[in-house]
């Protein structure tokens, strides 16, 4: 008999042999499996037990798809998409030791059983990257001292070396969108991402150095993540520094059986429980974390699927919470650099929070999505030419309204006939 999942644990027993697989994860209950053969069991690898090896002499396959590897994987890992790999076997390396990750280690299994019965052989590594997250943060949070060095050495980067490119525009936008006014009280929501807990850093450092009063909330909103994720959540808020305040809602298990637009629907409905428990703490505001190029994906979109031209706006007042307003005061700030302070401070951040699925298109854990469409269209642009992003971003500031042939305001509409002869 073969076992084919990395995860099955077995222990003996007079009648047969008792595991703890997969599906008895789900029921809580467990199954007897009658040993009727050669029993196999599939080569698997801790993250603790890589880290000793020669890494030189070993190659590491990260089977994840190209935009999630691209955020973070293990050093010196290489990309093999599992779907490409599992096509194509010819395309895993065959003259080192082969070590296999996924996200969670299900998928890789799958990976190094095919391997197997090609007759290859290969390890795959038990938890996948989020086992890696987990003992990456562990490093730091487990001393105190050391993690009290790393929570400043981070501060201080975000003032020094990122300076420019971070602390600046995020300053700039704040000045020059009006973000902020005295003695607001700001919700920054945080969902456990770079974006989300970058921009609390930063507010944390307004708040020591700026010269306007304000209060803030540093709020998270659980809404059923797993376990793991969770956890990741808070060690990072503890490494960080960030006081979180969290609140509990059941929005996944609300979402969990509607086949049409779950993302789209989870997605509003997160959004209006920050709103609402923000109010009920007093906030004036709620800051999200989109950036520099969530504003130009989003103009894009419109154009090409919407046949708008619209962008994400840098502050919106609430429709539905009267006194509310919305705020992105990391409008200015580019991805590239978000990810650049990430990397220099050696964090590790979730991709993506849905217990679902780790390829929630709409999350930005898989291929499809068409915000994953605009990134690499953008990706192209900026091998042409490094002034197509800021031309594109220049554009909605920029609205020549001579040269439209149509726009609505509220209720009004106007065509360029309406007073055309009149410009004669």
């Amino acid at each position: 008999m073969i076992i084919k999942d990395l995860s099955v644990l077995l222990e003996e027993k007079a009648s047969g042999i008792v595991c703890l697989c997969k599906i008895c994860w789900l029921t809580e209950e467990k199954c007897t499996y009658q040993i009727t053969g050669e029993t196999t069991f599939m080569n698997t690898i801790t993250f603790e037990e890589l880290e000793q090896l020669d890494l030189s002499q070993i190659t590491v396959v990260d089977v994840r798809k190209k935009e999630d590897f691209v955020r973070g994987s293990f050093p010196g890992a290489v990309n093999i998409p599992v779907e490409e790999a599992r096509e194509d076997l010819s395309l895993i390396p065959d003259d080192k030791p082969v070590y296999i990750m996924c996200h969670t280690g299900e998928r890789s299994s799958e990976l190094v059983e095919d391997l197997a019965e090609a007759g290859r052989e290969a390890t795959n590594i038990e938890g996948g990257y989020r086992a890696y997250l987990r003992r990456s943060l562990s490093r730091f949070v487990a001393a105190e001292d050391e993690k009290e060095k790393k929570t400043k050495e981070i501060e201080k980067s975000i003032i020094k070396k990122f300076r420019k490119t971070i602390w600046c525009r995020f300053t700039k936008a704040i000045r020059t969108y009006d973000l902020i006014q005295e003695n607001d009280k700001i919700a920054v929501c945080i969902s456990g991402g770079k974006d989300s807990m970058l921009m609390a850093k930063l507010f944390q450092e307004l708040k020591r150095h700026g010269q306007i009063p304000f209060e803030v909330v540093f709020l998270v909103m659980n809404p059923g993540y797993n376990e793991d994720n969770w956890k990741i959540i808070q060690d990072n808020a503890n490494l960080l520094g960030i006081p979180l305040t969290v609140f509990e809602s059941e929005i996944f298990d609300i979402v969990a059986d509607i086949d049409k637009n779950p993302c789209y629907l989870c997605a509003r409905m997160r959004r209006g429980y920050l709103y609402s428990h923000a109010k009920e703490l007093g906030c004036n505001k709620i800051a999200l974390g989109h950036h520099f190029d969530d504003v130009i994906e989003t103009t894009l979109m419109g154009m090409f699927y919407s046949g708008k031209f619209e962008t994400m706006m840098p502050k919106l007042h609430s429709k539905n919470f009267e006194g509310m307003e919305l705020i992105r005061p990391m409008y200015m700030i580019k991805e590239a650099d978000i990810k650049a302070w990430r990397d220099y401070n050696e964090l590790h951040f979730i991709q993506c929070a849905c217990r679902f699925t780790e390829n929630c298109a709409t999350c930005g854990g898989g291929r499809g999505s068409k915000r994953d469409e605009m990134k690499e269209l953008v990706a192209h642009f900026r091998k042409e030419s490094d002034i197509i992003e800021a031309n594109i971003f220049r554009s909605v500031h920029n609205v020549n309204l001579n040269t439209i042939i149509g726009y609505h305001k509220g209720d009004m509409k106007y065509n360029f006939l309406d007073d055309y002869d009149e410009k004669k």
